[in-house]
């Protein structure tokens, strides 16, 4: 049953991705990521890490997602002018049939070459304590080096920002 629930939450997300990646409209867009964040905390609970599936509907789908859609609607964005290009009938059939094709290879690939059922789980296995535990003893120094590269990164945003309004 847990082989099921991964399988088909893995497959929502993929399709949510593209439906990121593909949509000219930035909110749709938005909201298949919030969607596609969601079914990532899915697949953290059908693994029995219930904590950080929590984190990742809380600060992920949540706060993250409330920051972007907040950054959408200052941007103001107004229509784009479509220009039409109109595409032949074989480039209408090739398309989706090029991507059935990759999708059943891929999926054919994955479905034999996946294991029957998922490891066993140790004692703690996803609790707020094995996770500190780890993080700050075997993770220590790449944790506090992602960190850093935030914090970097947050200091060149509000630069950026900064020198585009003066």
């Amino acid at each position: 049953m847990e082989l099921i629930a991964f399988y088909v939450l893995a497959l929502l997300i993929v399709a949510s991705a593209i439906v990121v990646i593909t949509n000219r409209n930035p909110v749709t867009s938005a909201v298949a990521l919030a969607f596609n964040l969601v079914a990532i905390a899915g697949v953290y609970m059908v693994l029995d890490a219930q904590f950080i599936g929590l984190l990742q509907v809380i600060v992920y789908a949540g706060a993250i997602m409330v920051l972007i859609l907040f950054v959408i609607m200052l941007l103001n964005l107004r229509e784009e002018e479509v220009t039409s290009h109109p595409a032949g009938t074989f480039q209408r059939v090739l398309a989706p049939l090029t991507s059935l094709v990759f999708a059943v290879v891929i999926g054919r690939a994955v479905w034999m070459s996946s294991p029957n059922a998922f490891p066993d789980k140790t004692d703690g296995f996803g609790t707020a304590a094995s996770l500190g535990r780890e993080l700050f003893t075997r993770f220590y120094f790449p944790f506090e080096a992602i960190s850093l590269l935030l914090i970097v990164a947050m200091i060149g945003a509000v630069l950026l920002a900064k020198r585009k309004v003066s």
